[in-house]
C-alpha cells in the first residue's frame, strides 16, 4: 500500500455524509451528487462522503472516520431510507437524515425504465436545482452547531 494511500485511509473528517445513490434512479444520482457538492464547496478538512457500502462490512477505517467525525448526515432519494437504515445498523445515529422525496419534494423515476430503449444521458433524469436544493441542505445541517 503506498503512503498516498495509507493517508487518505486514515483521514477522518468533522462531518460525514452517507449518500444512497439508489439503484440508478433520479433522486439516487441527486442525493450522491449533492453530498459531493457539498465537499466540492467546504472541503475535505470539514466534511467527506463515506462508503455506505463498507459499513455492513465493519472495515476499520471506514468504521474509525465515522466514529471520529462529529457529525453524521445520511442522504436519502426515497422513503426506503437505505443510507440511514445502514447507518443505524452499523451502530451509528445519524444528527440528521434527508430524504429528498419529502424534503424538496422530488418524483422519483428509475433510469431502468429506459434501457433497451432510448436511455438517455444521466444528466437528463437530473436536475440541477434539486442537486442544489439537496447541497443546500446539507450545508445548512453541518452549519448547525
Amino acid at each position: 500500500m503506498s503512503e498516498k494511500h495509507r493517508q487518505e485511509e486514515t483521514k477522518t473528517y468533522e462531518n460525514i455524509v452517507y449518500a444512497c445513490f439508489g439503484c440508478l434512479s433520479n433522486t439516487g444520482i441527486t442525493a450522491g451528487m449533492g453530498s459531493l457538492e457539498v465537499v466540492k464547496e467546504l472541503g475535505l478538512d470539514k466534511v467527506g462522503v463515506g462508503c455506505l457500502a463498507a459499513l455492513p462490512l465493519s472495515l476499520a477505517p471506514v468504521i474509525a472516520k465515522t466514529k471520529a467525525s462529529k457529525k453524521i448526515i445520511t442522504v436519502d432519494g426515497c422513503p426506503n431510507e437505505c443510507s440511514r437504515k445502514i447507518v443505524e445498523a452499523a451502530g451509528f445515529k445519524p444528527a440528521k437524515n434527508f430524504m429528498l422525496v419529502r424534503d424538496i419534494s422530488m418524483n422519483k423515476k428509475a433510469l431502468h425504465e429506459d434501457i433497451g430503449q432510448n436511455l438517455k444521458p444521466v444528466m437528463d433524469y437530473v436536475s440541477p436545482e434539486d442537486v442544489q436544493k439537496t447541497k443546500n441542505l446539507i450545508i445548512e445541517e453541518i452549519q448547525i452547531s
